[in-house]
């Protein structure tokens, strides 16, 4: 099995070190959402990233008929794709409890259903496009290039660089916001900024590795950390940890057993995040 790995690297060694970068960094995050309780944002930008990829291919479409135009990259895509899943983590940032206005539940909802719904109208008359859009929901890490490989570690490193040298602000962030407040934190920017990060490192890793990698890598390294660790500092050292260790297995079991990648890494972390439950639940008797 490891021998056949090692055989299968000079092929697919960008989509195995991309997916793996992929899984660190966004587990750095998915710690803030998990630990916030905001698992359903991570649906929510994710979603709207797809749409901005419909949006992408609907315009190139329409402004020009060569294939090889600027309107039919994958770059011009990804932006698209960036963009919609930052606006989407800005208003979902927006909202609040009381006075009137709509909990972030509610916004966030809003924003999953109403994405879900116009990217599959964008493209329901476009084979092409539906076949991409088709394709991300698939979640394949097959195909990622060097570039993605080098723009995935960079992001990875500013992200663990921020995290460690805010750890405090980052901590209060999550614990306590009234006394992030309370000592002078800007609680609003802090949130924004986030947010604004969110939505860039989301959008860009579905158009390389598909929604159901993204998605998992955000969230189900955050739950396993969440159930065996004592101290939510710990968080930032174990979910990357695990979402590393696990894409590792998760994609020599997929080579091995010509499984999809992205499909092997999401239900192996599902299984991790029963084992984590049952750990818990067992420390606590």
């Amino acid at each position: 099995m490891i021998e056949n790995f090692f055989d299968s690297w000079s092929l697919f060694q960008h989509a195995y070190l991309a997916g793996w970068f992929i899984g660190l960094l966004l587990s750095l995050l998915g710690v803030l959402v998990v630990a916030r309780d905001q698992i359903f944002i991570g649906a929510a930008v994710s979603q709207a990233s797809m749409l901005g990829i419909a949006v992408g291919l609907w315009l190139g479409s329409a402004l020009s008929h060569d294939p090889h135009s600027w309107w039919h990259s994958d770059f011009f895509h990804s932006t698209m794709g960036g963009v919609f899943a930052v606006l989407a983590a800005l208003l979902t940032a927006t909202g609040s409890r009381g006075s009137g206005r709509e909990t972030h539940e509610a916004i966030t909802g809003w924003v999953f259903l109403a994405s879900l719904s116009l990217s599959i109208l964008l493209m329901a008359h476009s084979p092409i496009g539906a076949e991409e859009i088709n394709r991300l929901s698939a979640s394949t890490i097959i195909g990622a290039r060097q570039t993605d490989v080098w723009v995935f570690a960079a992001m990875f490193v500013a992200t663990a660089t921020l995290l460690f040298t805010y750890t405090r602000q980052a901590l209060l962030l999550i614990l306590d916001p009234a006394m992030a407040r309370a000592v002078g934190l800007r609680v609003d920017v802090w949130n924004r900024l986030l947010a604004v990060w969110l939505g860039l490192v989301v959008g860009f890793s579905i158009h390389v590795s598909g929604v159901v990698f993204s998605f998992a890598s955000l969230v189900l390294p955050a739950l396993v950390a969440k159930n065996v660790c004592r101290e939510t500092r710990h968080l930032f050292v174990v979910a990357p940890a695990v979402s590393l260790a696990t894409g590792i297995l998760a994609f020599v079991l997929a080579n091995h057993y010509d499984y999809p990648p992205g499909q092997m890494a999401a239900a192996c972390l599902s299984g991790l995040v029963v084992g984590a439950w049952l750990f818990r639940w067992l420390r606590a008797r």
